[in-house]
């Protein structure tokens, strides 16, 4: 299960929508599995199709994210026009088998889909994604 407060969650949702035409993406960072800190990230790709981190920008957060006490817990990225669920692609890409992948689906711009997924060898399994007020 991941647990996400409420705010990181329309901030989240709102970081998918200014990056429209393009996906977002960014990092969740916590611990037992309560994200406490997100990380937007520049999708170095700028496409409505795909994203990638930009390995600088991502040192550098995982560098702060080991001085801060804090685990990677996750990766989030946007689908602009399909559903909240991994494409081939992006379980192709999964390198952190523990890790969560939240996927916000803008298909319907006001009404946004959000679902989490653990992805190990390429297979996909969706989990429990707990929305709360404070952690």
């Amino acid at each position: 299960m991941l647990i996400l407060k409420k705010e990181f969650f329309e901030q989240i949702v709102e970081h998918s929508r200014r990056e429209l035409p393009d996906e977002a993406c960014g990092i969740l960072s916590g611990k037992d599995g309560r994200v406490e800190k997100v990380y937007q990230m520049i999708n170095a790709r700028a496409s409505p199709e795909n994203y990638e981190m930009d390995s600088k920008e991502q040192f550098k957060i995982m560098k702060e994210m080991r001085n801060s006490g804090l685990e990677m817990l996750g990766v989030y990225h946007s689908h602009v026009a399909s559903e909240a669920r991994p494409s081939p692609r992006d379980a192709e890409l999964a390198f952190y088998p523990d890790a969560s992948y939240l996927i916000v689906s803008l298909k319907d711009k006001n009404n946004p889909c959000v679902r989490s997924f653990k992805i190990v060898d390429g297979k996909i399994e969706e989990e429990e994604l707990k929305i709360v007020e404070e952690l």
